[in-house]
């Protein structure tokens, strides 16, 4: 007996659009059964997930903060989604757009100037992008597995990071913590709302990111190239469009919109670069890029979402005793139900059953 997967002739309008409702309905009743599980009440657990946090305005600033990460860097990784090109690695890019970015900060402290924030900003981009550029190089030149190399690439930065936060940048007046220097005021993001919260212009940059995408995918020729080099490279090769010079532009964008997020982070919730920058953003965001449907839009709506999970999550640990990794387990399953409800509606689930002599056979042609 087998499991095959066959594609249906036609998929349901009506499913396709409700199957990430579909997927937050069924990640809800599994949560609910995971938190009775673990001997804690599922409504009060879900209440603490996805009411407390907003309750208060403070809260909503705080949504903000952890979504601008998560909707930049899941807009970038749609577009390389899209056109078949499967970057992994935004958490490594994330972490070196920080490290990029915060060299003026932390090495030139004195230089306090206007232009400071945009140069960090664009630092920041840079060295996203160069980073993203490895993997994409690999994949062209050498045909080499961009999930693997992109991946791979994400321990490298964290380690680098570790070093150079211990090392090289440590805060001379830190008291030997690990941390560089706080940066001064002309490094640090400023806030939209500063008397009421601390959200920052990193939640801005992200939305206009994924209106300035939406727009790229549905209004322009460069979005037609996407989608038909992610649909059919070989339609796309008798277009006259290069898969290469996608696979760069796919990665540098992502890579790009990965530092940013990296450096927005790091200059407006952060304030220095320590040994840990982030709780996985960039992993999350590859859930906040498929529950959006990898529309832009769609992100917007999903980054709201999976930021809410970060504050409920926190205030469940708070108030109700569970571990941090709960929290991951929860976006996992919502990762899985995501997936499987999108599968589901592209396939159906046959079952094949296999004869004695069919499977001697099959086994002695292999």
């Amino acid at each position: 007996m087998r499991i095959e997967l066959v594609k249906r002739p036609e998929r349901s309008a009506l499913f396709a659009a409700l199957s990430p409702f579909i997927a937050l309905a069924l990640t809800l009743v599994a949560g609910a059964i995971m938190f009775s599980l673990l001997g804690k009440n599922p409504v009060e657990a879900l209440y603490y997930y996805f009411v407390d946090p907003l309750r208060e305005v403070w809260s909503l600033h705080e949504l903000a903060v952890k979504a601008a990460p998560l909707i930049l860097i899941a807009v970038g990784l749609s577009i390389c989604y899209l056109s078949n090109n499967w970057n992994i690695g935004a958490e490594g890019q994330f972490i070196i757009g920080a490290i990029t970015g915060s060299i003026l900060p932390v090495m030139f402290p004195e230089f306090q100037s206007w232009i400071v924030l945009p140069l960090m900003l664009l630092m920041g981009i840079v060295g996203g992008a160069a980073y993203a550029a490895i993997p994409a190089f690999l994949k062209v030149r050498f045909n080499t597995n961009e999930i693997l190399t992109s991946l791979m690439l994400v321990y490298v930065a964290q380690l680098f990071l570790d070093w150079m936060v211990r090392g090289p940048w440590r805060n001379p007046e830190g008291l030997n913590f690990p941390e560089t220097r706080n940066f001064n005021p002309s490094a640090v993001l400023p806030e939209i709302w500063s008397a009421s919260g601390r959200a920052h212009w990193g939640f801005v940059f992200a939305i206009v990111a994924a209106v300035a995408l939406w727009f790229v995918l549905t209004r322009t020729l460069r979005g037609f190239e996407i989608m038909v080099l992610g649909q059919s490279p070989r339609a796309g090769r008798f277009a006259g469009f290069s898969s290469s010079r996608m696979v760069f532009f796919a990665f540098l964008l992502s890579g790009g919109l990965a530092g940013l997020a990296g450096i927005s982070e790091v200059a407006g919730a952060i304030g220095q670069l320590r040994p840990t920058i982030s709780p996985g953003y960039g992993f999350a965001a590859i859930i906040v890029a498929f529950l959006g449907r990898l529309n832009p839009l769609g992100i917007i709506a999903a980054g709201l979402v999976l930021a809410l999970s970060y504050l409920g999550g926190e205030a469940a640990q708070i108030s109700i005793g569970v571990s941090d990794k709960v929290v991951r387990a929860f976006q996992g399953i919502l990762l899985f139900f995501v997936l499987a409800c999108d599968t589901l509606i592209l396939y159906r689930v046959r079952f094949v059953r296999t004869t004695a002599a069919k499977a001697g056979e099959a086994t002695q042609n292999a």
